[in-house]
């Protein structure tokens, strides 16, 4: 395992969708989600993190230090028994843990070392605040959540009278995402461990993330841009909204609503403040 980063970053995703749902709400019948407010489309940070598991566990296949805590069928307390197993620890207590198992969590499992975790659910391994965080992604312009009827030919019991069902789907026209992130040196260094080589997974899943998770729901999603600030120091050179504002979209379109990227204008202001480098991955 290489050594902690060194380096603060931010980021800046751009992501689009065309007629697909990125990020169905479970208490609104599975429609896009939305800011009430507003109308514009929200993407949750933990769907994202969602993706950028997927990917690493698709790329890695469960090599040694890129497990995946949190996936479709994992029981919690059994992973934490796999430290105190290995380890040959007995837990004594179940409100305090050893460092050691701790540690044995985040060097094994690549999403504790990126996003953190809480492991005090009843085999207590700790917890760890990690360093890599996103905000909820946000759509540039109010979305439009549109449900389509379908027809199957086909029914579901056995004595069915009509020869084919209904159904509805909930799908997004186009819409252009905007997500910003950051990446602590800070809490690599004292939380987690998370190291320049899982720096470098985190910005190849966040390129690809969706070239490898579609599905007839989700429609067509692309990372369009992916763009990097990264700090000369651990603590950084300036704060990080300063940043984010130099990166702006327009919709050159007018009143008609966008349907591509094409219809978007991104600016980019490329002078940083001093200690800062611009790195556009996309």
């Amino acid at each position: 395992m290489s050594e902690p980063i060194k380096n603060r970053y931010e980021f800046v995703l751009l992501f689009d969708v065309e007629n697909g749902n990125p990020n169905g709400d479970p208490d609104m019948g599975n429609m896009p989600r939305i800011d009430p407010q507003t109308g514009h489309g929200i993407v949750t940070d933990v769907c994202l993190k969602r993706k950028v598991r997927d990917y690493v566990e698709m790329v890695k296949e469960d090599q040694e230090g890129y497990e995946i805590y949190v996936k479709s069928g994992a029981v919690l307390n059994a992973q934490h028994r796999r430290a105190y197993d290995a380890l040959k620890v007995p837990q004594v207590d179940k409100k305090l843990t050893d460092p050691a198992v701790t540690k044995w969590m985040t060097d094994h499992f690549y999403d504790i070392r990126a996003f953190g975790a809480v492991m005090t659910t009843g085999v207590n391994c700790g917890q760890v605040r990690g360093p890599v965080q996103l905000a909820f992604a946000r759509s540039i312009d109010p979305i439009f959540q549109n449900e389509v009827t379908l027809t199957r030919c086909a029914v579901t019991k056995e004595g069915e009278t009509k020869d084919r069902e209904m159904g509805k789907k909930q799908v997004v026209p186009y819409a252009l995402y905007r997500a910003d992130g950051y990446v602590s040196a800070n809490l690599a260094r004292k939380s987690t461990g998370f190291s320049e080589d899982d720096l470098e997974l985190f910005w190849t899943a966040l390129v690809n993330m969706f070239e490898h998770d579609h599905s007839a729901t989700r429609g067509k999603m692309s990372t369009r841009k992916l763009l990097v600030f990264k700090h000369e120091n651990e603590l950084g050179c300036c704060q990080a909204h300063a940043l984010f504002d130099k990166v702006t979209m327009k919709s050159l379109v007018g009143d008609r609503p966008a349907r591509s990227y094409a219809d978007y204008e991104v600016t980019i202001d490329r002078e940083m403040p001093r200690g800062v480098e611009l790195i556009e991955k996309v």
